[in-house]
C-alpha cells in the first residue's frame, strides 16, 4: 500500500508539474501584449539568406550578386554606439537576379535577355512601350537607370529593387494620389507596407518627400492602425538584439522608425520596425516630435 501510495504521489506530483509548466508558458506568450513599455525589447534589422530562386555568384557575398566586399560590403561599417554617420561614397544597391543569371555574364554586367517582374513597370516609367517583353533597347534603357542608381549588376534585369527605385521616383509626384493616408492638420507619418515607402504631411501638404523602408518579415509583421510617437530616442540600443538603432522613434509597443546601416532593399525585412537609411532616418528626426500622428496601412510584398 505504502509503495502504491509513494507511486501515486510522485505521479501526482509530476503530473502537477507539467500544469505549472502550461501554465507558464501560456502566460509568457501573452506577456509581449502588455503595452508601451516593450519598448525595452524594440526590434531592429534583419538579413535572411536570398531567396532560394536566387543565386549567389564567386567571388561576391555570400546570397546576393554583384557585390563586392571593397565597394560595397565595406563601404558603411556598423555603428557601435550612437547614430555615427557612415562612411561617404554612396552604397550599391544589389538587385536579386535569377539563377541562371548569377554567373560570369552577371558579374561582367552583359545586356540580358531575360525579362525581370518589374520589366512594364521599368518600360512605363522609362516611357518605353509597356509590353513587358524584354527587347534590346529596353535593356539599354533599363541598364542606363541601374547604374544612374547605383543598381548591382546593371544588366538590365528589372528585379525587384529596380521596381522599388521605379516605386519610389514615381511615388515623389504625388505620394497621397490614392488617398490612403489621413489628411489632417496635424503631421502625420504616412507608411504605405504595399510599396515600402513613408513620408510626412500636414494639411495635405508633404512637409518630408517619400523615402524607401524596409517594414517586418513574414512572421513578424509590422502592424497596421493608427499611433502616435511616444518615446524618442536618437542612441538606443536594442536590448532584445543589442543592435544599434540610431534615430528611434517609437510609435507602438516596441516598433520604431530607426536607421539602419545596411541596404535598405537588402533581405526579407525587419522584427516589426520601420528601417530607414541611416540619412533618411536622421532627416526624420528633425521632422517629426513626440505625439505626431503615425498611419500604417497595407501589406508588405512577398518574395
Amino acid at each position: 500500500m505504502a509503495g502504491r501510495a509513494g507511486r501515486g504521489f510522485g505521479h501526482g506530483m509530476r503530473e502537477g508539474m507539467k500544469r505549472t509548466l502550461v501554465a507558464l508558458l501560456a502566460g509568457a506568450s501573452l506577456f509581449p501584449l502588455a503595452g508601451p513599455s516593450a519598448v525595452a525589447v524594440a526590434p531592429s534589422a534583419a538579413r535572411p539568406a536570398a531567396p532560394a530562386r536566387y543565386a549567389p555568384s564567386a567571388g561576391y557575398a555570400p546570397g546576393y550578386v554583384a557585390r563586392t566586399r571593397s565597394a560595397a560590403a565595406e563601404l558603411v561599417p556598423g555603428i557601435p554606439r550612437g547614430p555615427r554617420r557612415p562612411a561617404p561614397g554612396g552604397r550599391l544597391h544589389i538587385e536579386y537576379v535569377p539563377r541562371s543569371e548569377a554567373g560570369h555574364a552577371a558579374r561582367r554586367a552583359r545586356c540580358t535577355r531575360s525579362t525581370g517582374p518589374f520589366q512594364r513597370q521599368a518600360e512605363r516609367y522609362l516611357r518605353r512601350k509597356p509590353d513587358g517583353r524584354q527587347s534590346a533597347g529596353d535593356c539599354r534603357a533599363i541598364r542606363r537607370f541601374q547604374q544612374a542608381h547605383r543598381i548591382a549588376p546593371a544588366t538590365g534585369y528589372a528585379g525587384p529593387v529596380t521596381g522599388a527605385v521605379v516605386r519610389l521616383l514615381r511615388a515623389r509626384k504625388d505620394p497621397n494620389r490614392a488617398g490612403h493616408c489621413p489628411v489632417r492638420a496635424e503631421r502625420t507619418a504616412c507608411v504605405d507596407l504595399d510599396r515600402q515607402l513613408m513620408w510626412v504631411q500636414q494639411a495635405g501638404r508633404v512637409i518630408f518627400d517619400p523615402v524607401p523602408i524596409r517594414s517586418g518579415q513574414p512572421t513578424m509583421e509590422t502592424r497596421t492602425g493608427t499611433y502616435r510617437i511616444y518615446l524618442r530616442r536618437k542612441y538606443h540600443i536594442s536590448n532584445l538584439y543589442h543592435t544599434p538603432m540610431p534615430f528611434a522613434q517609437f510609435f507602438d509597443r516596441g516598433e520604431a522608425f530607426h536607421g539602419v546601416d545596411d541596404d535598405i532593399y537588402e533581405g526579407a525585412g525587419s522584427h516589426g520596425c520601420i528601417n530607414l537609411t541611416w540619412s533618411d532616418a536622421r532627416n526624420l528626426w528633425y521632422v517629426l516630435k513626440k505625439h505626431d500622428l503615425v498611419y500604417v496601412w497595407g501589406r508588405k510584398p512577398s518574395g
